[in-house]
């Protein structure tokens, strides 16, 4: 035993005591909307592998394709010897896609904002920080690690954005905005056009999370900042999601590249994503701006479950994504609706504190294009019947 364990002990009893203890359970992800957990194969609304990619044959290849030309690992962090031409290659690709002038990889989305943040607030004295209450927990990292307080407007509230910006950004020497494009709890979208117009207003940077976007939403799939080409500073996004692998980018000026490359702590200090991650995003690349008939096929699905949901009686927010909450409200409930639907075959995962607010537990319901009408149509008729 370690020194320390008593006090984890102690710890986590506090968290049983709460009813948010959480624990791993072996998964596989599977093709057709579908995971196998132990002995059973179950439909699956849980996972963000929202086009199927995962699983793509074409993902496999190449990533094992550059593994076995390039190696198992890339050696070092970016700035030693881990830089890579098929690394160069790819953050060209993505600036490409994306409409900007340079792009960078990061391990993770989590390490992006956590990393990109702070860097970006350094080089920022005195700046105001505007951010949406919702957005994800890394980038609310990133602005304590930078030690700023945050002036929070409400939810998707554009209104409230600029009378903050208004009131504390006016004498602020600059101004930076944090949101997301596709909020991952509650599947809305944020106005990108309008943001984009509040920043250009007030002299703010714009810094977008387009983590559930990226893949799904824009033209060709490019995320909603590709409706406002050249309008948002800073765009975060992943290849964890509808892109199927793993690994984040940042996008925005060759600038800001050059600038993160020197600054942003865990970038520098990082090894560089292996070959095989590369690979598989190089495919998913490749796929991902011939794939609108899946796009719009789960943007169908997510219509058809959203119509269910309000025909049972159930408040889904303001989803218009395929991310669809089932808001149930104490926590106990949601776990119980969530444990009868997966013993009836379905995973649909219960979202509880500290994740969400309180008194906001939620099923998670997470569409994949893999998933049919009659998929839909059988998840609805489960909760009908174990509500």
């Amino acid at each position: 035993m370690s020194r320390i364990d008593s006090h984890l002990e102690a710890a986590l009893a506090r968290v049983e005591r709460a009813g948010q203890r959480r624990v791993l359970r072996p998964t596989a992800l599977l093709a057709g909307g579908r995971v196998q957990r132990g002995a059973r194969t179950m439909l699956d609304f849980s996972s963000n592998d929202y086009l199927g990619l995962a699983r793509h044959p074409l993902l496999a290849d190449r990533a094992a394709h550059w593994a076995a030309r390039d190696g198992s690992g890339s050696g070092a962090s970016r700035l030693v010897t881990g830089t890579s031409e098929g690394h160069l290659a790819l953050e060209r690709r993505i600036a490409a896609f994306k409409h900007c002038e340079a792009a960078l990889l990061f391990a993770s989305g989590w390490q992006a904002n956590a990393a990109v943040i702070p860097a970006l607030l350094a080089a920022l004295p005195g700046a105001a920080v505007f951010t949406d209450r919702l957005i994800h927990a890394s980038m609310h990292a990133g602005v304590a690690m930078a030690g700023i307080r945050q002036h929070r407007f409400r939810h998707n509230d554009l209104d409230h954005l600029e009378a903050l910006l208004a009131e504390k950004g006016a004498g602020a020497s600059s101004r930076l905005i944090l949101t997301e494009s596709v909020f991952s709890m509650d599947g809305d979208r944020a106005d990108v056009a309008r943001l984009a117009a509040i920043a250009e207003r007030h002299d703010a940077a714009l810094f977008i999370d387009e983590a559930h976007a990226t893949g799904v939403l824009g033209p060709q799939g490019r995320g909603l900042s590709a409706l406002v080409p050249g309008r948002v500073d800073i765009v975060m996004g992943t290849f964890s999601k509808a892109l199927g692998g793993f690994g984040a980018y940042v996008a925005g000026s060759q600038v800001l590249i050059d600038y993160l490359v020197n600054a942003a702590s865990g970038f520098i200090f990082t090894t560089a994503p292996p070959p095989a991650v590369l690979g598989a995003i190089d495919a998913a690349l490749d796929l991902m701006p011939a794939m609108d008939a899946q796009r719009a096929h789960l943007a169908g699905l997510a219509d058809r479950l959203r119509a269910g949901l309000s025909r049972l009686g159930y408040d889904h927010g303001a989803s218009s994504t395929q991310i669809v909450p089932v808001m149930i409200g104490p926590e106990e409930k949601a776990m119980a609706l969530s444990t009868r639907l997966e013993e009836a075959g379905f995973l649909a995962a219960a979202i509880r504190p500290p994740t969400v607010p309180p008194g906001t537990s939620r099923l998670r319901l997470a569409l994949r294009a893999g998933h049919s009408v009659e998929d839909v149509d059988a998840l609805l008729a489960a909760i009908e019947a174990h509500s």
